[in-house]
């Protein structure tokens, strides 16, 4: 996804909003994603149904720990690479939705800078 330069004037507001609006939707897809991976984990290697499934999936991505113990050994390594990559997702998705207004007070302060030259 394109930014503007520092040498560009500042995005209007609409054009910003169309890009916050970009931004959360592919973050959101990012942890619908996430879902339904840690769903079917759970459901094929844990063996729990579709609503416990969706409830521990939901619970390792948010950072809330397991619901449910995990019985086999297939679940429980599962289960432990689903909460690495869960942490790992989180700090992306953070990241990915704080990248538009970040570059916007950057640019802000580079245009600052500019005038006072």
């Amino acid at each position: 996804m394109h930014f503007e330069h520092r040498s560009q004037p500042l995005l209007p507001r609409r054009l910003f909003v169309r890009r916050l609006l970009r931004y959360g939707l592919f973050s959101f897809l990012v942890i619908i994603f996430s879902m339904l991976i840690g769903m079917a984990g759970y459901h094929f290697l844990a063996h729990l149904g579709w609503l416990d499934a969706y409830l521990n999936a939901a619970m390792i991505l948010t950072g809330m720990g397991p619901v449910n113990p995990m019985e086999s050994a297939g679940a429980k390594i599962f289960s432990g690479i689903y909460a690495i990559y869960s942490g790992v997702i989180f700090l992306s998705v953070v990241a990915l939705m704080f990248t538009p207004i970040a570059h916007r007070f950057l640019h802000i302060f580079h245009l600052e800078g500019d005038k006072k030259k």
